[in-house]
């Protein structure tokens, strides 16, 4: 049996104490056995954990492996040049992980905060950490939570649970005793920690405290699920398995050709060892690690601005791939503030504009004629509302905080309305009567103002107020009344019924609760925000599906879900659990009445189907769904810790819109990827075909170690990262979402790296046969030193040139360069001219020219050089040409 199917006096006596609570010596004993009444997180990443997970990348490995090697072989500069690289890109990424955390931890409430428990009779204030299973804790309006507690004695207690369930209502909740087995949002005799008293007051006896609590539980259900891989880092780690496949394919077969042709001698087998290994260095995009982490923190930056805080880096990219969006309704999608929007008085419907707890809006018709009626709400309210600095907030019941609104848009002043007529008696609430009365001193005159569920309210009422004078309240009205009841119950309006009397005498229920006038109805809802119809339209035009996941009634959920555009069936929590969601989950956009375990459910069942999940939410009912998406995304204003925790990106403004902001930077990103990808790639592709073809020919190596070496960091840095900043495609959001079985280098891509590695180690070899030839060279024969220098200057110029027409290539793969803006991304033309200025000192500035063993060219060999190196822009174009 659970606590809640027990009568209090059956809990006391589980948890061997009483009414008047346990001594703090039995408290502390009693901690020892539970342990502390908070939650520990088991899988906290410590900093040194975070930087060696920079290194977890089998590219990476590979590069450690070329870095000992090429130590080992004494050639010292490329085994510095490759740890630098590694180090710094290690840094990068530690730096905007570590700075991403902080951030988190910025965003948390640091303020411990206090209980009211009875201990051996006394009233105490205690840290919430201190509190024990068997304690008696008191409750009031506006409290926190503290654990979760069977109540035992209650006065119209009203407690804000959306937090845990997802119910945006505040629930009513009485020490009655349950039968059977309920989900959290049914448990009406128990009160579980972290959600809000909006109303009310209790006396409840701590059950559970920490990770045996609901929300503790959610956190072991978060801590022990495993993290999966990101289709980035999968397509990385399937493209580094097949370089290394590939340049030990190449290296091997450069060693035994080389072999094959000069003998078995130690000097050749120590030589060609020395050139396999360079070209296996060569041959490995060491610059593709650090580009994708600057590129991806790029994007983090970018990010930021559009208000949505990443946490692991790969997590930008994973948002571009997403096809399913699952959402929480209240607080995402809506603004988690009640709003009156439609009432009905004097025979018809008034409708009232403005959204949340701001006095700012105005009704469509004169407000005056429905004045007595937003007096009522005011005056028939326990909420006030509290502003600074133009932010509005309730303290109390948000239903009744909403009241005070709609009375200020009209220029009602609560503060002043209650000082002219002030409360001198009043009936609470209570679950039975399902109506609340205050009276108020009125001129002289004892007035009751009365609020209630409208049936309820209708059968106390035999007069009606219409345009201002007091008439007969006939059946007919009534049912008129109670249809108009259903019609905005129907848009999923909660709906209150209001009414007054003028009396003399004492003040009671069944004296004063009789023979009222009715004035009217007031229909409030936790309005949409307005900007999401627009984002999720765009989300339909990228064809990403919008799913509501809601702990709300259906009624409810279908309405919002309709009003901003949603299309698809509806499932309740109930009803999912008894079919194979797999069946229908394609076909269903809003799920009611749903506990976190169907949550984690529907994104099981999507992932089955291939689909790419991001999940948004804010409470902790949502953390476990979050840790389970590809991406969660929590909010950062009314998310907790636990949700924050979960996630992989926060929004720091809570919109649903920044979502589809943060959407199209990760397809762009995506995109970015991909070209300098297919760039580094190409580049490579071209070194490798220079050297094996040189070797294959009989040639003399056109280009040395450092040269090469210099290539790769002069080329592999600055143009990719170029190249990782281009501006999004016009239609970025108008494609379907990509295939996640899509690798990084496409069919398309793998043809393309050959084709510019064929003409670029063409043009290199090319050029450096016609400089030996120019010089008195023949065939066979071997160079003379001055000649293999020029040639060797050359051609290391040619390759470098000609990767720089390369970028131009790779800055889109389909479109033209003469139909792309050419200065819409400045930082590709910066990259190029600073590299070719970088390329020009070392085969010009004496010194460099003697340790990059490179000669000083002429005007007339650059103006070759560069007729040469554009063959790989030409060849570019004619094959995006031919394709298209």
């Amino acid at each position: 049996m659970h606590y809640y199917n027990k009568t209090p006096e059956e809990v006391l006596k589980d948890l061997r104490t009483s009414k008047q609570g346990i001594t703090n010596e039995e408290a502390e004993n009693r901690v020892k056995l539970y342990g502390y009444n908070e939650i520990v997180d088991d899988k906290k990443i410590s900093p040194l954990k975070i930087f060696i997970y920079q290194f977890n990348s089998p590219l990476i490995w590979i590069l450690i492996v070329a870095m000992i090697i090429s130590l080992l072989l004494n050639e010292y500069t490329d085994g510095i040049v490759i740890g630098i690289i590694l180090v710094l890109n290690a840094l990068f990424g530690f730096f905007q992980e570590f700075k991403a955390e902080k951030a988190i931890d910025a965003l948390r409430k640091m303020s411990a905060l206090k209980a009211k428990v009875i201990r051996h009779g006394n009233l105490l204030e205690i840290d919430t950490k201190f509190l024990v299973p068997g304690d008696i804790i008191l409750l009031e309006t506006g409290d926190k939570v503290p654990a979760d507690s069977r109540i035992f004695s209650q006065s119209n207690l009203e407690i804000q649970e959306s937090v845990l369930t997802g119910e945006s209502m505040p629930v009513s909740k009485n020490e009655k005793t349950i039968n059977g087995e309920l989900g959290l949002g049914d448990r009406l005799n128990m009160v579980y920690s972290t959600t809000i008293v909006t109303k009310g007051r209790c006396k409840a006896i701590v059950t559970h405290t920490g990770r045996d609590s609901e929300v503790g539980k959610i956190a072991k259900m978060i801590q022990s699920s495993e993290e999966g891989m990101t289709p980035l880092q999968i397509k990385l780690r399937d493209l580094a398995k097949w370089l290394g496949i590939i340049v030990l394919f190449i290296a091997v077969v450069v060693f035994i050709t080389g072999i094959l042709r000069s003998g078995m001698d130690e000097h050749t087998v120590l030589e060609m060892f020395i050139v396999a290994v360079a070209l296996a260095v060569a041959a490995i995009p060491e610059g593709l690690p650090a580009v994708v982490t600057v590129s991806l923190g790029l994007g983090v930056k970018k990010m930021v601005q559009k208000n949505a805080l990443v946490r692991k880096l790969a997590s930008v990219e994973t948002l571009g791939a997403c096809s399913v969006i699952c959402t929480d309704k209240t607080g995402t999608l809506t603004h988690n503030e009640m709003t009156v929007k439609a009432i009905f008085a004097n025979n018809e419907i008034t409708l009232v504009d403005g959204a949340g707890y701001k006095p700012q809006g105005n009704f469509n018709k004169d407000s005056k004629k429905i004045h007595k009626l937003l007096i009522a709400g005011v005056l028939c309210n326990d909420s006030k509302i509290v502003h600074n600095n133009e932010e509005y907030e309730v303290v109390g019941d948000p239903t009744e905080g909403c009241l005070i609104v709609s009375g200020m848009k009209a220029g009602i002043n609560q503060v002043e309305l209650f000082n002219h007529y002030p409360r001198i008696d009043e009936i609470p609430f209570s679950s039975e009567r399902k109506m609340m009365t205050t009276i108020h001193n009125v001129d002289g005159i004892k007035t009751a103002y009365s609020k209630g569920a409208p049936d309820i309210l209708l059968e106390k009422c035999d007069k009606i107020l219409m345009n201002g004078a007091v008439r007969r309240l006939t059946k007919d009205m009534k049912e008129h009344i109670l249809n108009h009841n259903e019609e905005f119950a129907s848009k999923a309006l909660r709906i209150l019924g209001f009414a007054y009397k003028e009396f003399k005498g004492k003040s009671n229920s069944s004296s004063v609760e009789d023979k009222m006038t009715f004035l009217g109805l007031q229909g409030m809802i936790d309005p949409p925000r307005e900007e999401v119809k627009d984002a999720i339209l765009r989300c339909k035009k990228a064809g990403i599906k919008v799913v509501m996941i809601t702990g709300d009634h259906k009624t409810t959920a279908v309405a919002i879900a309709r009003e901003l555009g949603m299309e698809g069936n509806v499932l309740t929590g109930k009803e999912l659990e008894n079919i194979d969601l797999k069946d229908v989950v394609e076909s269903v956009s809003i799920y009611a009445r749903v506990d976190p375990k169907h949550k984690s459910k529907i994104v099981d069942a999507f992932q089955s189907l291939g689909h790419i999940i991001a999940m948004t939410g804010d409470g902790v009912n949502d953390a476990p769904a979050l840790k389970e998406a590809d991406i969660g995304i929590s909010m950062g204003i009314t998310g907790t810790d636990v949700a924050k925790e979960a996630s992989d990106m926060i929004l720091t403004d809570d919109n649903f819109t920044s979502i589809v902001g943060a959407v199209e930077g990760g397809r762009t990103i995506f995109d970015n990827i991909k070209k300098f990808v297919s760039y580094l790639l190409s580049a490579n592709a071209g070194e490798v075909l220079t050297i094996f073809s040189a070797m294959l020919i009989g040639l003399k190596l056109p280009l040395l170690a450092i040269q090469i070496l210099w290539i790769n960091l002069v080329t592999d840095g600055l143009p990719a990262l170029a190249l990782g900043m281009e501006p999004s495609e016009k239609n970025i959001m108008e494609r379907l979402p990509r295939n996640t079985k899509e690798k990084i280098v496409s069919e398309y891509e793998i043809k393309f790296i050959l084709l510019m590695g064929f003409v670029i180690a063409s043009s290199t070899i090319g050029i450096f046969v016609f400089s030996l030839y120019s010089l008195g060279w023949k065939w066979g024969l071997s160079p003379a030193p001055e000649a293999y220098l020029y040639a060797t200057s050359m051609a290391f110029c040619t390759l470098m040139l000609s990767q720089m027409f390369n970028v131009l290539n790779n800055r889109s793969q389909k479109t033209s360069i003469t139909k792309i803006n050419f200065f819409s991304n400045k930082f590709v033309i910066i990259a190029i001219i600073s590299s070719i200025i970088l390329q020009v000192a070392v085969v010009s500035i004496p010194f460099l020219t003697h340790i990059f063993k490179t000669a000083i060219l002429s005007i007339k060999d650059w103006g070759i050089i560069f007729l040469v190196s554009s063959l790989t822009l030409i060849a570019g174009e004619i094959y995006k040409k031919v394709r298209k």
